[in-house]
């Protein structure tokens, strides 16, 4: 597990095949719970190669000097991306 939020990775290989290839990351909160947002692409098997990119936002908490994840919101492609600024950006703008 990462000791603080610059070391949390969503990556993650098997058998030498990087599955979870994360592309980019912000962290929007930092302390005892951080919130992450990860740009990332998973391995398709049956294709060889990656997928299409997707984005996840993650909560951690902080406990006994290591970060654990305690929740996860996958969003699962650039569309339903684009509803979600769309309605935030409206909503902000109200």
């Amino acid at each position: 597990m990462a000791e603080t939020v610059d070391d949390i990775s969503i990556s993650y290989t098997e058998d030498d095949t990087v599955i979870t290839r994360q592309l980019d990351k912000v962290v929007l909160t930092k302390g005892a719970w951080s919130t992450i947002v990860f740009k990332y692409q998973d391995w398709d098997r049956s294709k060889q190669e990656y997928g299409p990119v997707k984005f996840t936002i993650r909560r951690y908490q902080k406990r006994d000097g290591e970060y654990k994840q305690k929740s996860k919101f996958n969003i699962s492609s650039i569309a339903q991306a684009t509803k979600i600024i769309e309605t935030l950006q409206k909503w902000i703008d109200e």
